[in-house]
């Protein structure tokens, strides 16, 4: 055993001795690819200009032959908006590697995004040729469909990439689709299969319940919106939703409680404040709700909606030209909304309104026979003064409109009396507006010392033909005595 001892403590530095073998040297990459390895690592940092000097050193050792820095440098162009330029490139792609199905693809989106739809189908269906079994390639195909208005092979490519790969956005798209051929049931019905694929998915949720307000079913809209907001508790469009459907009912406070919530995240938004207002409307809070719809108004001018909203604002307080005003306005935008029509002729012939504009008649009778003294004093006024034919006085025309005619052309009898009630109808201006206009007109304490001047037309305005003619046979008349 001593020996055996002996022998292996022998052995032992025989063993240590042994050379290890040398590990063999990584074999270098060939050119083409040598800096392919950074130029991707700078890219996902999005450290774009370290990368954009690593593929320039990478194209110029190949002399532009490297197809992959060719392509991250198509990427970062399109990223920083030069899409004609990341065309190109991808181009160049494509030449240096025509059976690849990504270059075409990437080809494809640049089309796209340049608004070349029809170009776009032809690169993405020569890319499905070469890859049939993509997802990608299906959903844009129908993307591109969708914007040429071709909605059934838009709803064949997203159905057959739904079949490959289930996408919350493909079932964004499809439901879209029967929405703009106004097919809302099969649109609720593939919103349904989405949230069933994907349930907590927030914008798949307003959706639904959007849909399901349109149709009147409140229940399940406000099932579906409670669902979004118990994920996002500061999804504006679920919040502006739910608010809504409150309002609706007249639970004006809690709808108030969940605007003030949306209020933070969006505070320009306008359907937000045009919602608001209503709110105070509601609550015969008619000074804050016209504040509110004003400045939804400022935020958006051209829509209708809240130009409607204004008008009946203005009519409930009783601001008949600031009413008309708004409502003229949007039907400016939807002249064929027929309630834009209803709402106006509201006022026109409200019976509530009787008892002003025979107030207001009165007041006109009673002011014509002062203003037929007082046109009368002005002729009288004119002749002691020598003023002759050239004096001129202002009164409405056939369209309301002012012009220039000779006092003593015509006599006082036969004159249409100033101030007439024509605005009325025009402007269905307000009872307040009126009596001011008739203090101005019949001012007891004239002051007759001196000739007005003579008035002038508004510019831009067109002058009564009969007017002009006749004008012009005054001048006539008037240089013929001079």
């Amino acid at each position: 055993m001593a020996d055996d001892a002996m022998k292996t403590d022998v052995q032992l530095p025989v063993a240590t001795d042994l050379k290890k073998p040398r590990p063999k040297k990584a074999p270098e990459l060939p050119i083409l690819e040598r800096r392919n390895w950074l130029i991707h690592l700078h890219y996902i940092r999005k450290d774009y200009e370290t990368c954009k000097a690593v593929i320039k050193e990478q194209l110029h050792e190949t002399q532009g032959m490297c197809e992959y820095a060719v392509y991250v440098q198509a990427l970062i162009m399109r990223l920083e908006g030069k899409i004609q330029q990341s065309l190109e490139l991808f181009q160049s792609c494509a030449i240096l590697n025509p059976k690849s199905s990504d270059n075409l693809k990437q080809v494809a989106r640049s089309l796209f995004l340049l608004g070349k739809h029809k170009a776009a189908i032809e690169v993405y269906n020569e890319a499905a040729r070469l890859n049939q079994k993509d997802w990608e390639i299906s959903h844009n195909l129908g993307v591109c469909y969708i914007y040429t208005k071709d909605f059934r092979s838009a709803e064949e490519q997203l159905n057959l990439a739904l079949q490959l790969n289930k996408h919350d956005l493909t079932y964004m798209m499809l439901g879209k689709i029967h929405l703009l051929q106004g097919d809302t049931e099969k649109a609720i019905d593939v919103y349904k299969s989405a949230v069933e694929f994907s349930p907590e998915n927030t914008e798949l949720l307003t959706t639904l319940g959007l849909l399901y307000m349109q149709l009147g079913k409140y229940q399940k809209a406000f099932e579906h919106l409670g669902n979004a907001l118990t994920y996002d508790p500061n999804n504006f469009k679920a919040i502006l939703a739910a608010g809504s459907m409150m309002q609706t009912h007249g639970d004006y406070d809690v709808a108030m409680n969940k605007y003030r919530v949306a209020a933070y995240s969006v505070p320009e938004s306008p359907p937000l404040w045009n919602n608001i207002g209503m709110c105070f409307f509601g609550k015969k809070k008619y000074v804050a709700a016209i504040s509110c719809l004003k400045r939804a108004n400022y935020l958006s001018p051209f829509d209708w909606k809240i130009l409607y909203n204004l008008g009946l604002v203005h009519l409930t307080m009783q601001q008949y030209a600031s009413a008309f005003h708004f409502l003229s306005a949007a039907i400016n935008l939807r002249p064929r909304m027929s309630e834009l029509y209803m709402l106006l002729a509201v006022f026109t012939n409200d019976d509530s309104h009787t008892h002003t504009h025979t107030h207001i008649a009165k007041n006109h009778r009673r002011s014509h026979l002062f203003l037929t003294q007082l046109v009368e004093m002005a002729q009288k006024l004119g002749a002691a003064l020598q003023a002759g034919e050239n004096l001129y006085w202002s009164k409405p025309g056939k369209d309301g409109k002012t012009s220039q005619r000779s006092s003593s052309s015509k006599p006082s009898s036969s004159q249409q009396p100033l101030g007439t009630n024509q605005a009325l109808g025009q402007a269905m201006s307000s009872a307040a507006g009126y009596s001011k206009s008739m203090q101005i007109t019949a001012e007891p304490e004239a002051d007759v010392s001196s000739a007005p001047s003579p008035p002038t037309v508004d510019p831009g305005e067109p002058e009564d033909e009969d007017e002009v003619e006749e004008t012009a046979e005054l001048k006539e008349k008037s240089n013929t005595s001079a």
